[in-house]
């Protein structure tokens, strides 16, 4: 009650002063009124007297002058009224015209010039802090302005329902953005260029006693994710085809994270010096084998250990797989430890083993159905239990198979003699892996490929004869993978369980490796993949990890090198001639 009594009372005391304003008001517009009309009494009376003097003036006549009776103005009444005034004692003065004279003075000139010098930085940057500080008092005005602006043409922006921002952030064109953002911003945020380095020499001087590093392996960066490296082995690596500085590696489950994806794709970028992933694929199955898809820059092939292959696309922002085959007797129902796209740009097609011995052909368009399958099968009795697979360089009929039982056999996709073809015993243990000669040069070395094995060794052979050329002894461990380089004729690289890289040069020596190196912790490695340039090398070990080696002055290639690797293979030959009963074996250079 007491707040409405006191709202009355202001109301009443405001209406008492709107009162005493109108008042107030009335008053001073009736004062204005009066002055008003006195004012202009006064300009009706003054006329005359003004217009008189006025006429004086101009005929210069005094009036008290007799002779100026017998003008026609002096009739009139006024006129009289003031010659009666005049003589009753008050003389008018005799009005004239005064010569007036004008003095004009010159203005002071003023002379000026421009001239310009040159000041110090300092002067400029002072002037620059003056209206940067001139700006700044302006600036929140301006701001303020134009913020009012902003709010005049646009409203006040809306605050989006919890529903709304669910829905945004869940649709595909969000998710594709952020993908997008996040690796421009980790690329931007990962470079660390030396900008200090000095193109005249003092940096190169300091460092004389690196000199040398270029003939030995050198670690350039190591990748390992947290989240989906950790407790997971390395299974398999590839390099792109288009875009060398992207790797592929592929995982094994983790058994600690049962509620995880089993199987896993990582895409490294050694481009940038970021350590996060480029893409992230997974799948229900361990993947145990995995490869860019040659000729399709965005498709990513994967093997499982439960025989599916899927295929993952990076223009998708889901990170499961966008194709895999069934799981029927179509097609394979054992792991798959061999993937390979081979053909041209327009004719190409998936070549996928399993440890069945059971090969499949797919068209990449298509994964429902295999376009042909076929039996790996040795004298038509003895399945083949597949481990690891290579194609020679350009060729996508004839390819070689390592098996479980430790031998090494050709086969052909088509043709008369289809299947398997040939038998190369050699190991004591399983076919860890194969690789065929890839580089190009004045001569042909590409009937020429090497095999690892749980046996401790790495063997040359030639498809050309049934029996290894050499055997390389010099690991005290499983040879879990070797390859051959892609530039260089006589060079190879092969990873052992102790967690030793060793990288063979023929040329140089055949007993011992030219360069070797250890991983920190000695975890077993499991993969090797030269990039397409030859100048580093991809490893992955059993700790989730993969190293990238610099081969430096090592893989580099000279022209005589592909002579001295055919006098080398005869010196092979030769010193196993001496040790054989069946005399030398031919080996066509």
């Amino acid at each position: 009650m007491s707040d409405k009594s006191d709202l009355k009372a202001e109301l009443e005391r405001k209406k008492q002063r709107l009162a005493q304003i109108r008042e107030e008001k009335k008053r001073k517009e009736e004062e204005r009124k009066k002055k008003e009309s006195d004012n202009q009494k006064k300009r009706e009376t003054t006329p005359e007297d003004s217009d008189l003097d006025r006429k004086r003036r101009e005929t210069e006549i005094n009036p008290s002058d007799p002779s100026a009776k017998t003008l026609q103005w002096d009739t009139d009444p006024s006129v009289l009224q003031l010659q009666a005034d005049s003589e009753l004692g008050r003389r008018m003065q005799r009005l004239g015209a005064s010569k007036i004279t004008q003095v004009d003075f010159l203005p002071r000139e003023m002379v000026s010039y421009s001239k310009e010098t040159q000041t110090p930085l300092n002067a400029h940057l002072s002037e620059e802090e003056e209206e940067d500080e001139e700006m700044a008092q302006v600036k929140p005005g301006l701001e303020s302005e134009q913020q009012d602006d902003e709010d005049r043409c646009f409203g006040a922006l809306r605050e989006l329902t919890e529903e709304e921002r669910q829905q945004i952030l869940h649709s595909s064109e969000f998710q594709s953005f952020l993908d997008c953002s996040i690796r421009v911003v980790e690329r931007a945020l990962a470079e660390d260029g030396d900008i200090f380095f000095d193109y005249g020499g003092r940096d190169l001087e300091d460092k004389e006693g690196d000199l040398g590093s270029g003939s030995r392996l050198a670690l350039c960066r190591l990748f390992y994710d947290e989240h989906w490296s950790k407790h997971r082995v390395i299974t398999c690596l590839d390099w792109s085809p288009q875009y060398p500085e992207l790797l592929v590696a592929s995982y094994n489950n983790n058994e600690d994270a049962p509620h995880e994806p089993d199987g896993v794709a990582l895409v490294w970028n050694i481009k940038f010096k970021k350590a996060t992933p480029e893409y992230i694929f997974h799948c229900q199955s361990p993947v145990v084998s995995v490869g860019f898809a040659r000729f399709h820059p965005n498709l990513v092939v994967g093997g499982t250990y439960s025989g599916q292959i899927v295929l993952w696309d990076n223009r998708s922002h889901r990170r499961t797989p966008v194709q895999r085959t069934p799981l029927s007797a179509a097609a394979h129902t054992h792991p798959v430890y061999c993937v390979n796209v081979v053909g041209t740009q327009n004719a190409n097609n998936l070549i996928t083993v399993s440890t069945d011995g059971r090969m499949c052909s797919w068209s990449l368009d298509m994964l429902s159905q295999p376009q042909e399958t076929m039996e790996l099968v040795y004298n038509k009795s003895k399945p083949v239990a597949v481990t690891c697979m290579a194609f020679p360089t350009g060729d996508v009929n004839n390819y070689v198979v390592g098996s479980e039982e430790g031998t090494v056999y050709t086969a052909s996709r088509h043709g008369s003699k289809a299947g398997i073809c040939e038998m190369f015993e050699g190991h004591q243990g399983p076919v860890t892996g194969i690789s065929c000669h890839g580089a190009v040069g004045t001569v042909d070395f590409s009937h020429l490929f090497i095999t690892s094995s749980f046996d401790w060794t790495v063997k040359l052979w030639s498809t050309k004869h049934n029996k290894p050329l050499y055997s390389f002894e010099d690991n005290a461990d499983y040879v879990y993978d070797v390859m051959w380089s892609p530039v260089h004729p006589a060079m190879f690289a092969a990873v052992d369980g102790m967690g030793r890289l060793d990288l063979w040069n023929l040329n140089n020596d055949t007993e011992v490796p030219t360069a070797s190196v250890t991983v920190e912790g000695a975890s077993a490695l499991n993969r090797v993949r030269w990039s397409s340039a030859g100048k580093e090398v991809a490893v992955g070990d059993s700790e989730g990890r993969v190293w990238i080696y610099d081969t430096g002055e090592l893989s580099a290639t000279h022209a005589d090198d592909w002579g001295r690797f055919a006098r080398t293979l005869m010196e092979i030959r030769a010193n196993q001639a001496d040790g054989e009963e069946e005399g030398p074996m031919e080996l066509a250079p």
